[in-house]
């Protein structure tokens, strides 16, 4: 147990490199091989994570499940990865993210390739739970790595770009799941991602690093001279946080946190309900093979990349920074964007690509910027927790997009299924209004919030 704990704690820090010019030289190369490294392991976590989705008429077809079956087994991912993302936030805050985010990816690998030799609905199960907990491996060092190498004034864009690891996956997977279908069936389906998570899992342990202080370096905020965030300016040495001071000091007594976690459960009812049940609404109404379905639902992913540029661009140059206003906006376009989907339903293909688009951009600004607010309304050193304990929340409405959403499709009929939308993205931007103004500590704060160990928030 020693030696396996051992091989997670944090990278010590060493000493601090005093050439300024090395500095500037080092700090450019890691941050960006840091970057695009925990960038791609994202994309191929969505790999093992989607898989399913887009195998699951075929998967249907071939072993006789019906939709509220299937739906178990989305919920079975949902809660699993919804318990890991805030189980896994707290030991990622005290652990090193290359080694956590690398074996996290190779066992969902494994477990993906285990599914796809399963036929029975317990074996499936089990091995879709498995994956889902070790999906929950994947995000918390990504915010750990955000917050250590990318200062607040900046993160908004880093954030933002680095999410759009999402949607790549997204966009990329359905068609690599319709690609193996169409020559392995839905089995290679799983075996193909499966395998090259475990490859990329492999690559992340060579290319990953823990805080710029592990390298030489000095922290973030002293480079770039940046403390509008939650650090100390005074402070000459960061110290890691024990689990009661990340849990009760920063995240469980924030009501910023806990208002961004409710927001999350109903953003990601909506989130997958469109991505897990969008291609079998278009099969099923609108008589679209299985590809053509999938090639719509791959333009959600992409305008959920767009999205999530702009949303993170704008909270940082037209809204100074706090997240809170970008929220309302995009959650008022997610609504909208919805109802037209539902009250249009017979335009044709380049209608559905169109608004599937539109969905995905407005709907992942606010999915995006919930963790990024998260991490920055609690502290540094607590934000894989802070945005995993929202991620926690979300899954949770993700594992509510599962069996309840597609006993109600099966049930009332896809209008009881967009009632069921609609309702969440209602609740969503009134949870976003009292945000407005949140926003990360000021410099002059900053003392007194570590003195007496007060969440990090302000209106």
């Amino acid at each position: 147990m020693n030696v396996i704990l051992n091989f997670f704690k944090p990278a010590p820090h060493i000493e601090e490199i005093e050439d300024k010019s090395l500095i500037k030289k080092e700090y450019r190369y890691w941050r960006i091989r840091i970057f695009y490294s925990m960038f791609i392991g994202y994309v191929f976590y969505y790999f093992t994570r989607k898989s399913f989705t887009f195998a699951m008429p075929a998967l249907m077809q071939d072993l006789g499940f019906n939709k509220a079956q299937l739906g178990i087994l989305g919920s079975v991912l949902y809660i699993t990865y919804g318990l890991s993302k805030f189980v896994s936030g707290v030991m990622s805050d005290q652990a090193n993210p290359r080694f956590f985010m690398a074996i996290g990816l190779i066992i969902t690998g494994c477990a993906t390739i285990f599914f796809g030799f399963s036929s029975s609905l317990l074996l499936l199960a089990v091995f879709w739970g498995i994956n889902g907990w070790f999906q929950g491996w994947g995000w918390p060092p990504c915010a750990r790595l955000l917050t250590h190498w990318y200062s607040q004034s900046e993160r908004g864009s880093w954030w933002s770009f680095w999410s759009t690891s999402h949607n790549v996956g997204g966009f990329l997977i359905p068609i690599l799941v319709g690609y193996c279908i169409s020559y392995f069936g839905w089995r290679g389906a799983m075996f193909v991602p499966g395998g090259l998570c475990v490859v990329m899992g492999i690559l992340l342990m060579d290319r990953l690093r823990d805080t710029p202080q592990s390298l030489g370096l000095p922290k973030i905020e002293k480079w770039r001279d940046d403390y509008s965030g939650t650090e100390q300016k005074i402070q000459s040495k960061e110290k890691e946080l024990s689990t009661r001071e990340i849990l009760f000091d920063y995240v469980l007594t924030n009501k910023w946190v806990w208002l961004l976690a409710i927001a999350s459960f109903f953003v990601y009812v909506v989130r997958m309900a469109i991505n897990d049940w969008s291609a079998l609404y278009l099969i099923e109404t609108k008589n679209y093979t299985i590809m053509e379905a999938n090639a719509c639902v791959a333009f959600f992913e992409v305008g959920g990349l767009f999205g999530m540029l702009v949303a993170g661009w704008l909270s940082d140059k037209v809204s100074s920074g706090k997240r809170g206003p970008m929220n309302v906006v995009f959650s008022l376009g997610m609504l909208l964007s919805v109802l037209v989907l539902w009250l249009m339903p017979g335009v044709g293909p380049f209608f559905d690509t169109a608004i599937l688009f539109t969905i995905g951009f407005f709907l992942f600004g606010p999915q995006m910027l919930i963790g990024l607010a998260a991490a920055e309304l609690s502290h540094k050193k607590a934000a894989g927790t802070a945005s995993g304990f929202a991620g926690w929340f979300a899954y949770f409405g993700a594992a509510s997009a599962g069996y309840p959403l597609g006993k109600v499709a099966q049930d009332y009929g896809w209008s009881g299924y967009f009632v069921i939308l609609g309702g969440c993205c209602m609740l969503t931007i009134l949870l976003f209004l009292p945000m407005w103004r949140a926003k990360p500590v000021s410099k002059d704060q900053e003392l007194t919030l570590e003195e007496d160990k007060e969440p990090s928030a302000v209106t």
